[in-house]
């Protein structure tokens, strides 16, 4: 506002100078080329009055145009202050982790309204993040609770007697194992869903992906009599830029997966196919399948859509979080689908060709 006023003041000086010394003497040098005698009455009276009639009008306007002006002026620097005050107000808040807080929208311009949505875009993304890293303390803190418990109730018995460390020794050293899996699975998990896992990405057939870790999985699913089947019918032209061995692991994961949840007598079928510039491969089966409302969180860390599994049974609950992430380092994208429990499930990952047959 004074920066203003002195813009207004300058021009108010620069108008006065102009009235009272300019004005009159340019007046005054065109009286004299009419016919008027010099210091007549006459010449006297006109210029007088030119400069009475000069200094009204500009004095009135002057004045009328300074209140305008300061009125205009104190009004937008009161919208400002308040504006910039609840946005100072936000930024306190958010930097004291009340991530909750919003920036209220005051209309005070396209600039301050887009600055107040970008504030509130950070506050949504800081809120998100703040319930995430809440969340997985969580879910630390329940996995960790079985393994420290078996381990402190051994450590108890074998104390009090009550059972030989050498009968107690395989179980306290599954449960370090277990714990140690969990470390790095936690180390994992966190590198992959920040972008941080490593992908060097080299042309790869896609036949020769699938062959490689069919071959791999072949003697495990025999051995649990479940059935292990490929449905690729690409020609070996088709490649992808992919990591073979991320790939390999996501493809490890989704098996894995599969055999967990198929009963022995069931199928797990391993498809590709291309969809114009898109390779789409899928891993169904014919198992437990999963609910809709499960369905939205099976990429979520920890989740396990069967908790009447035991934990030992089932996996850390990361590894479709870990190959989402994965996939999407690839340029991709990974689904999941059931019809119901029981009714098997199918996920589907899709990657951009690195070549289109024509």
């Amino acid at each position: 506002m004074i920066g203003q006023l002195i813009v207004l003041l300058a021009g108010a000086l620069t108008i006065t100078v102009l009235t009272v010394i300019i004005g009159p003497a340019v007046f005054h040098y065109h009286l004299l080329q009419t016919d008027l005698p010099v210091g007549s009455d006459e010449l006297v009276h006109i210029e007088r009055a030119y400069r009475d009639a000069l200094a009204l009008a500009l004095g009135v306007g002057l004045v009328v145009s300074l209140l305008a002006a300061g009125l205009v002026t104190w009004n937008l620097a009161r919208r400002l202050r308040q504006t910039l005050h609840g946005l100072t107000s936000a930024v306190d808040e958010l930097s004291r982790g009340h991530y909750s807080t919003r920036v209220p929208s005051v209309g005070a311009g396209t600039e301050l309204d887009s600055l107040a949505a970008t504030l509130n875009d950070m506050a949504a993304r800081l809120d998100a993040v703040e319930e995430t890293r809440r969340q997985l303390l969580s879910d630390l803190a329940h996995e960790l609770r079985t393994p420290i418990a078996t381990l402190s109730a051994h450590h108890e018995a074998m104390a009090d007697g009550v059972i030989e460390a050498g009968a107690a020794m395989p179980i306290l050293a599954g449960q370090t194992v277990r714990l140690s899996r969990l470390a790095d699975d936690i180390s994992e998990v966190s590198r992959a869903e920040e972008g941080q896992l490593p992908v060097q990405l080299h042309p790869l057939a896609v036949d020769d992906l699938l062959a490689s870790a069919l071959q791999e999985w072949e003697e495990r699913f025999e051995t649990a009599g479940v059935a292990l089947r490929r449905e690729v019918a690409l020609p070996h032209s088709v490649t992808i830029h992919a990591d073979p061995d991320r790939l390999a692991q996501v493809l490890g994961n989704l098996l894995s997966n599969a055999l967990r949840h198929t009963s022995p007598g069931g199928t797990v079928t391993v498809s590709a196919a291309t969809h114009g510039s898109t390779v789409e491969i899928a891993v169904a089966d014919d198992g437990e399948g999963f609910t809709a409302e499960d369905r939205s969180r099976l990429f979520e860390r920890f989740f396990r859509a069967d908790s009447s599994r035991t934990r030992e049974n089932s996996g850390s609950g990361i590894g479709l979080t870990i190959s989402r992430a994965l996939v999407d380092a690839h340029g991709g994208t990974m689904a999941a689908a059931s019809e119901g429990p029981g009714r098997g499930a199918v996920f589907t990952i899709r990657l951009p060709r690195a070549t289109v047959e024509r």
